[in-house]
């Protein structure tokens, strides 16, 4: 993968450094979507840091479900709400009070986007305008971090990877929509939110895996549906290349924008979270390191001919990050896939999920 040329002039060159220790104990965060598998792990990684944590979702939507499995409703004052629902939405926002916003809510499939379009850009982009306009004339919160996806460019299917100052775009339903929300959120920045004094950030996070995701159409949940139940894994693009990390790699990065920017709003802005470049990987690669570490499963590699358009080849150029807030990765893939595959095959072993989040996360957090 080629990286093109720019400057790095008005970043803030920072060493990569640990979370301060007590900036969450106390701190009120409303995390939306906290019932899904991202949201899941952030909310139990808020609790481990002291944060009071309140979650605005709808219930979880699978069976199994890591909100479930965990115990994440006891961490955290949950309310099951829909963010398209304005009416029950502002007020309920208003009562938390929160300091702190973790957006995470949304219609997250591509492939479901092109059954329900206009479920996904109701849910994708309404939805994260409800969130903002709460927020308005709201003294109490300071940071929101929207969280996004690598899917907001405009993908032309070129060898470098995509900066944040990249052209956006969206072949299909989740990434048009994706790339429209991108527009609210700095439509809400610039002429609302800043001036309130909240710093208002975008976070565009690549392919994400980790132990505790069931969703569907997903390259790891499908792998551990099959090969548990005996199945052929059906792989429909293998050359598909993707900028995989693990689920803790970008949530580490949203803690870090959102501590930066509490003591830095001038960083507001969009921000890259994905591997290094030479770390990014096609489908095949990943399966088969997959296969290799779960010790068994077979593979059927198809060719996408007959399915809905989804993008060949996404990298993220992440420097900005890097360089602005020292966030790094600390996993390589292989790391990564080794950590997943561990967590699904303990957690099958009746090994309790939230222990094997804990255990996880305190092996993440050592490397800092």
């Amino acid at each position: 993968m080629g990286v093109r040329k720019g400057t790095l002039e008005n970043l803030a060159m920072t060493e990569p450094t640990r979370s301060s220790s007590g900036f969450w104990r106390g701190k009120r965060v409303l995390v939306t979507g906290h019932t899904g598998f991202k949201g899941s792990w952030l909310t139990l990684w808020l609790h481990r840091l002291g944060a009071k944590v309140t979650g605005i979702s709808l219930p979880p939507c699978t069976t199994p479900n890591l909100f479930t499995l965990a115990g994440i409703e006891a961490l955290c004052e949950s309310h099951l709400e829909d963010i398209r629902d304005s009416a029950a939405l502002t007020p309920l926002i208003k009562q938390v009070q929160p300091d702190l916003v973790f957006h995470l809510a949304a219609q997250p499939l591509v492939r479901a986007s092109y059954r329900n379009p206009v479920e996904t850009f109701a849910t994708n982009i309404m939805g994260t305008t409800h969130v903002l306009d709460a927020l308005r004339g709201l003294d109490s919160v300071r940071v929101a971090v929207m969280v996004t996806t690598d899917k907001v460019y405009r993908n032309n299917e070129w060898l470098w990877p995509y900066r944040e100052d990249d052209a956006l775009g969206g072949h299909d339903p989740y990434s048009a929509s994706k790339a429209a929300s991108e527009l609210v959120i700095a439509s809400y920045r610039d002429g609302f939110l800043a001036t309130q004094g909240t710093a208002v950030a975008s976070a565009r996070a690549g392919n994400v895996i980790g132990g505790g995701d069931w969703s569907e159409d997903r390259l790891i949940p499908d792998a551990i549906r099959a090969w548990q139940s005996g199945r052929i894994l059906e792989i429909r693009s293998p050359e598909a290349i993707r900028p995989w990390q693990h689920v803790l790699e970008p949530l580490a990065g949203y803690l870090t924008l959102a501590e930066k920017l509490w003591y830095q709003p001038a960083l507001a802005g969009a921000y890259n979270f994905g591997p290094e470049t030479n770390d990014v990987a096609t489908v095949r690669e990943v399966v088969e390191i997959a296969r290799s570490v779960y010790g068994s499963g077979e593979v059927s590699y198809k060719d996408n001919i007959d399915g809905p358009h989804e993008a060949g080849l996404l990298a993220l150029e992440v420097t900005k990050s890097c360089h602005t807030l020292g966030v790094k990765p600390r996993w390589l893939l292989s790391d990564a896939i080794k950590h997943t595959m561990k967590w699904y095959r303990d957690q099958h072993q009746g090994e309790e999920a939230r222990a094997r989040c804990e255990a996880q996360i305190a092996a993440y957090e050592r490397l800092k």
